[in-house]
């Protein structure tokens, strides 16, 4: 048997590869921390280590956790009301466990990501789903929720905007005119959204928003940002009936540590970075014609609006066939030459985003693609 030290040494030798390389993870190019964030998850990494910006325990006793969440935060969403959440996926929860009891039905969009669907089968509920278009464009057609809305009659309704797989952005602000017509609670789930791009849950007409710290906020996470109608405040924040300073879907306490640490210290790098999504829509499109002149297909609404892409690349999965490496090969030439993000094993189809890349290393990754098209 394994001495139970010895086992231990292998947590001592953890480590990332990824440093140096550039990354193509649609998960994490948006995650990817600030020079001012580092600073912090250094400045913070001790665990209760937030507090000592105050003497108490409660987040109004922190004054600029406070201020953050208060002000700054409402208003980059276009909230009333923030509250921070362990992910993204917990906040999706989290209103569902408020707004809806076990049994009622939600209606979300079929591009949804798996765990909207987790989230309402621990909150037992009944799903049905908007479908999507099909190939290759996958759209979802927002005006589809108001036949199943009258049929279905449901508790709450939710767009992905963007989703994870192609990157498409319904028309958001179109499903909030629905959502209010027919009175329905309406969640957008903009992991892939804020934090990269504009954004605004007022102008879209929700009751809620959901964001990722760790997806597209440039925290080192996992963190969530949930915004919220002030409508919903005696709802959404009710408070313990023993510990009265508690909020009860919360837990009592929100987020500690290093996630809402960098969250803060990224903010201002956030703030300016979205203004500059015209720019990073541009390098998509380019890098998509780009990939797309070696054969490979893009899949999603065009002309695309969003960092993350969605290719089937049939050229590859050939080379795949009869390369030694088999259908390892593209992962292990593409970090040869310094790139990593795509998935090990998959040539046939893969997704990667091009956020906050510039020219040169544009240029890096599609030389790269031509050169691995040619063996």
């Amino acid at each position: 048997m394994i001495h139970f030290r010895e086992s231990l040494r292998k947590f001592e030798d953890m480590h990332r590869e990824a440093i140096g390389y550039i990354n193509l993870n649609p998960i994490q190019r948006g995650g990817i921390l600030t020079p001012e964030a580092r600073k912090a998850l250094i400045e913070f990494a001790d665990g209760y280590s937030i507090y000592d910006l105050s003497p108490g325990l409660e987040v109004d006793e922190i004054p600029l956790i406070k201020e953050f969440i208060s002000e700054h935060l409402p208003k980059f969403l276009g909230a009333d009301l923030v509250r921070i959440t362990l992910g993204a996926r917990e906040g999706i929860f989290n209103i569902m466990h408020s707004i809806t009891k076990p049994g009622d039905t939600i209606i979300v969009d079929g591009n949804r990501h798996y765990t909207t669907i987790t989230a309402a089968e621990r909150a037992n509920l009944r799903v049905i789903e908007v479908p999507n278009s099909g190939a290759p464009e996958y759209r979802i057609n927002v005006e589809d929720y108001e036949v199943l809305i009258k049929e279905h009659k449901p508790a709450m309704i939710i767009l992905t905007y963007p989703d994870g797989n192609y990157g498409n952005l319904p028309d958001a602000k179109k499903l909030g005119e629905i959502s209010k017509e027919y009175g329905v609670p309406y969640l957008v789930n903009g992991a892939y959204a804020v934090g990269r791009m504009p954004i605004s849950m007022k102008e879209f007409g929700a009751d809620f928003i959901i964001g990722s710290g760790h997806k597209s906020m440039a925290s080192s996470g996992t963190i969530g940002v949930l915004g919220m109608d002030k409508k919903w405040k005696k709802i959404m924040l009710r408070k313990s009936e023993k510990y009265q300073r508690k909020e009860v879907e919360f837990l009592g306490c929100e987020l500690r540590g290093t996630a809402i640490a960098t969250l803060m210290a990224s903010f201002p790098t956030v703030l300016e970075r979205v203004k500059k999504w015209d720019k990073e829509v541009k390098k998509a499109r380019y890098f998509s014609r780009e990939l797309e002149k070696l054969g490979l297909r893009q899949l999603g609404e065009k002309p695309h609006n969003h960092d993350l892409l969605f290719f089937e690349a049939p050229i590859f999965y050939e080379i795949s066939k009869r390369h030694k490496k088999g259908r390892f090969f593209l992962y292990k030439e593409l970090k040869k030459r310094g790139i990593i993000g795509i998935k090990p094993g998959l040539t046939k189809n893969f997704k990667l985003s091009t956020y906050q890349l510039n020219k040169d290393e544009l240029k890096k990754i599609i030389d790269a693609f031509v050169e691995i098209a040619d063996l």
